[in-house]
């Protein structure tokens, strides 16, 4: 049976895509940070665990600095959704126009050689307008996954939604992606994945801004099975209305040891890349959960209150 809390968060997500995509821009724009300034102020578990996380990436901050990046990244985050509530309606310039990657011949060189391309990204900026981009200024269709959500109805809303942005997208549960995921790199297609938190028994452990956490196997052995090219990408706001990015150097393949050790090797680098992206733009860094061991053996995250549960989870 559907809870009411369950009914209710569809119901948010139902009018935002109906009502904020019909607000002029800078209306959506100042009520993202209307928004997110009020939440903010509230100090919510969300944001303290958003600020906890932060102090990981920015060591030496103090706490009036750390306020600072939450306040910005919990406005970079509420961009992110009100671009996302505005994306379907958006034409196809404005979306050409909306993102300007850095060292984008990494990603069209690859997906000319016909090789099979996999984008890894962390939950940076807006990853939607990424694919939309991709789609519309590249003009390449995509796959990529997205967790089941509950209600099914929201799952239901999130898959129509991104397969309106020229995406296909696959359950994350059912043990079938992946093979799906292989097909489409040995046809030379492009796969793009979100992929800085797994925190199930298969994540591989990694080194994250000094600290232990566990990132996808996915993308490294993908990349072994069917020799597709593996780039990270990271992604920032400015000022501007235009988002940036980096698409980062290729994730070689070792040349020797296990598929475990190789797998190891490149979630690594893949984690080093993340970081190097983050580090640079902390606040476009929308982790709102716990992401480090440390944490999640502690049961909470340095900064907060006990009893803090996690967030709804996001369909990336």
């Amino acid at each position: 049976m559907t809870s009411l809390r369950d009914r209710l968060a569809d119901g948010a997500y139902a009018a935002g895509w109906s009502v904020v995509k019909k607000l002029p821009e800078p209306v959506a724009a100042g009520l993202g940070r209307t928004i997110a300034d009020i939440a903010w102020k509230r100090r919510g578990k969300g944001v303290q665990r958003l600020e906890s996380n932060y102090a990981r990436v920015v060591p030496d901050a103090t706490p009036e600095r750390l306020a600072e990046l939450s306040r910005a990244g919990m406005r970079s985050y509420l961009r992110y959704w009100m671009e996302s509530f505005r994306l379907p309606a958006w034409s196809e310039e404005r979306v050409t126009h909306g993102f300007d990657p850095k060292d984008v011949h990494r990603l069209t060189d690859g997906i000319a050689s016909d090789r099979g391309v996999i984008l890894a990204l962390p939950h940076m900026a807006n990853w939607d307008l990424a694919g939309a981009w991709v789609t519309t200024g590249l003009k390449t269709p995509f796959t990529t996954v997205a967790e089941r959500l509950k209600p099914e109805s929201l799952y239901d809303r999130f898959v129509a939604y991104r397969e309106g942005l020229g995406m296909e997208v696959l359950p994350h549960s059912g043990g079938s992606a992946f093979g799906t995921l292989a097909r489409r790199l040995r046809d030379g297609g492009l796969v793009c994945l979100v992929a800085e938190r797994d925190l199930s028994a298969s994540g591989v452990e990694v080194e994250f801004f000094g600290e232990t956490t566990r990132m996808p196997a996915g993308p490294a052995l993908l990349a072994q099975q069917t020799g597709a090219l593996l780039l990270p990408v990271t992604l920032w706001y400015d000022e501007s209305s235009v988002m940036r990015g980096q698409v980062h150097p290729p994730v070689e393949v070792p040349g020797s040891g296990t598929r475990a050790e190789k797998t190891s090797v490149m979630t690594q680098a893949l984690a080093d890349a993340f970081a190097e992206g983050i580090a640079e733009h902390p606040e476009d860094w929308h982790m709102l959960q716990r992401l480090w061991l440390k944490d999640l053996d502690a049961g909470k995250t340095p900064r907060e209150g006990s009893g803090a549960r996690d967030p709804e989870k996001r369909a990336s």
